[in-house]
C-alpha cells in the first residue's frame, strides 16, 4: 500500500487525459561504440568468470572437444542447425527436437551459437532459433560451451537490441541474455553459481 501510495503522490500532477506517448522521452545516450570489440568482450566475459578462448573457424570443432573434455561433457544438447563444422566427434551430440526438462536434466551441456554479443557488458543474446537454439535447453545443463562469431560482437545494448528486433518484436521470440555462469547471492552475499542456469560458461570467439 505504501508503494501505491507513493506512486499517486507522484502522479497527482498529471492530467487525466495525458498519455505516456504525449511525452517525449530523451534519447541522447550513446547507441553505437567504434570496433574493434573481440578484446573488451573477452575482458568482460572473465571478470564473469567465463572461460574465453579465440579460435579459426577451422579449430571450432577440436576447441569445443577440448572445452567438453575439461568440463568432463560427455552427452550435450545442441540446436538442430548447429554447423556440421562445429560437431565435434568424441562426444554424444543430442539435437533438441522438444526434449523435456529431465531429458535435458540428463544430459551434461548444451553448444550453442548466439545471435549477438555485447563487448561493453560482457553479455550474450540468444534468440531462441537457429544457432541460439530453443531458450529451454540453455538452462538446465550444467555446463554451456558457446560460439560467438567475430562479426556478431557489437559495443553497446542499443546496437544489440537493433539487431534482434526482427526476433523480439516481430517473431516474439524470447531473449536469453547472459553474462557469465549463472550466479547468485544470499543476504550475506554468499555466491553460488549453477541455480538459474549453467554453473560453466565457456565461450569460443571465431576470429575472421
Amino acid at each position: 500500500m505504501e508503494i501505491l501510495s507513493r506512486i499517486r503522490s507522484a502522479l497527482a500532477d498529471v492530467p487525466e487525459v495525458e498519455r505516456p506517448e504525449d511525452v517525449a522521452v530523451p534519447r541522447d545516450y550513446r547507441r553505437e561504440l567504434e570496433g574493434p570489440h573481440a578484446g573488451r568482450l573477452e575482458e568482460r566475459l572473465r571478470d564473469y568468470s567465463a572461460t574465453v578462448g579465440f579460435v579459426r573457424p577451422d579449430e571450432v570443432a577440436a576447441a569445443i572437444l577440448e572445452g567438453c573434455r575439461t568440463l568432463g561433457v560427455s552427452r550435450a544438447v545442441i540446436p538442430p542447425e548447429l554447423p556440421s563444422a562445429w560437431r565435434p566427434e568424441g562426444v554424444e551430440l543430442v539435437e533438441d527436437n522438444g526434449l523435456s526438462a529431465r531429458e535435458l536434466d540428463e544430459l551434461d551441456g548444451v553448444i550453442t551459437g548466439c545471435a549477438v554479443a555485447i563487448a561493453e557488458t560482457g553479455t550474450l543474446m540468444l534468440d531462441g532459433q537457429g544457432v541460439s537454439g530453443r531458450r529451454a535447453i540453455t538452462l538446465i545443463p550444467d555446463h554451456h560451451i558457446c560460439v560467438v562469431r567475430a562479426d556478431q560482437i557489437v559495443g553497446l545494448v542499443p546496437e544489440a537490441f537493433a539487431r534482434i528486433a526482427a526476433s523480439a518484436a516481430d517473431r516474439g521470440l524470447p531473449i536469453t541474455l547472459i553474462s557469465g555462469p549463472s550466479a547468485t547471492s544470499d543476504i550475506e552475499l554468499s555466491r553460488v553459481e549453477g541455480v538459474h542456469g549453467p554453473r560453466h560458461l565457456t565461450v569460443l570467439i571465431v576470429e575472421d
